[in-house]
């Protein structure tokens, strides 16, 4: 059985409210602006990932960012995982990323987890985010039970928890 419903269709496009950002599912040729987002706020990202991902190594490489895109388009299309990144109005700059995965943990029907870029930590696009992502959830995605990593539960408490029998 999969996690979604055979006849969900992905949202393509999300805006975000009030600041001209939006939202769309990541490819391999955004690697260009995915790289340098990631690796300029890596100490940061690794606080947050790095004890449940092993993500973003200090030595990840542009190639190595650029194989882990084309897994994360491959997973998008064929519906295994959902990785959205976050873009200026031009798609000139990447400023984060959305993860909506099949649930690793018990308890859940889905995963989510979000970040931005250091440079916009406690920004009106941050917040604008943060209040996004539950109510788009919410919304668009077939979840009953998502589980908010890093925010209604904290990574350690979540790697405490047993793992989803289908996982």
């Amino acid at each position: 059985m999969s996690w979604l419903p055979d006849d969900f269709v992905h949202p393509v496009l999300v805006p975000l409210p009030g600041s001209g950002h939006h939202l769309r599912p990541i490819r391999e040729a955004d690697t260009p602006l995915d790289y340098p987002a990631v690796m300029g706020s890596r100490e940061r990202l690794w606080t947050i990932f790095g004890p449940a991902w092993g993500w973003p190594a200090a030595t990840m490489t542009y190639e190595a960012d650029q194989a882990d895109l084309l897994r994360h388009e491959k997973e998008i299309a064929a519906h295994q995982s959902f990785n959205y990144a976050l873009f200026d109005a031009a798609e000139t700059a990447l400023l984060g990323c959305v993860y909506i995965d099949p649930p690793e943990r018990a308890g859940a029907d889905g995963e989510i987890s979000w970040w931005v870029v250091d440079e916009l930590v406690g920004s009106k696009v941050e917040g604008a985010l943060d209040e996004l992502v539950p109510q788009w959830i919410a919304a668009d995605w077939p979840f009953q039970q998502p589980r908010f990593l890093g925010r209604e539960i904290s990574w350690s408490d979540w790697l405490a928890l047993p793992e989803h029998p289908d996982a």
